[in-house]
């Protein structure tokens, strides 16, 4: 038991100065390179490079990487083939077609509803007269709520092309 405890005393005795003195060594390597990096930032801002400068580098530079890997040539193949693909080519002109009709029936819409609002505003002032209501009245397209709806439907776009009244 005896030679134990000697053997790690000495070994304590030994080791311990060694790791203080790595220790201060540690610590003033820190305060070296912190004095370099303040100093190396001091001459990124005298030349115009920010932070941001170097961030947007770094990022470029990682692209690059990323674009030149064999992973991204691979899958980039495989996507050119598959976009290139008789279905994929199929599937794009159905999807354009079907937009094209879309559009066609979205603008028929808004025509059809602008000659509705046009034909509500226009109806003859006889009926109103005779029925004398002023709700009725109010529906003649004199009213400040029948102009303002028209105003915002006059002003909807349809596929494009604006409809106006």
């Amino acid at each position: 038991m005896v030679l134990n405890r000697q053997y790690i005393e000495m070994f304590f005795n030994y080791y311990n100065p060694l790791v203080e003195r790595m220790e201060e060594e540690i610590q003033t390597l820190r305060q070296v390179l912190l004095t370099k990096e303040k100093s190396a930032a001091d001459i990124r801002r005298q030349l115009g490079m920010g932070p941001l400068s170097s961030i947007k580098e770094n990022l470029s530079k990682g692209w690059q990487e990323v674009q030149t890997s064999s992973p991204y040539l691979t899958a980039s193949a495989v996507l050119d083939d598959i976009n290139n693909s008789n279905v994929c080519v199929r599937t794009k002109e159905g999807l354009a077609h079907a937009s094209h009709v879309t559009s066609s029936a979205l603008t028929n819409v808004g025509v059809v509803i602008t000659r509705r609002l046009a034909e509500l505003r226009y109806t003859p002032m006889d009926l109103f007269t005779m029925v004398g209501n002023s709700r009725c009245q109010e529906m003649s397209g004199h009213s400040s709520t029948f102009r303002s709806f028209e105003e915002m439907v006059g002003s909807v776009k349809v596929s494009g092309l604006r409809a106006v009244m």
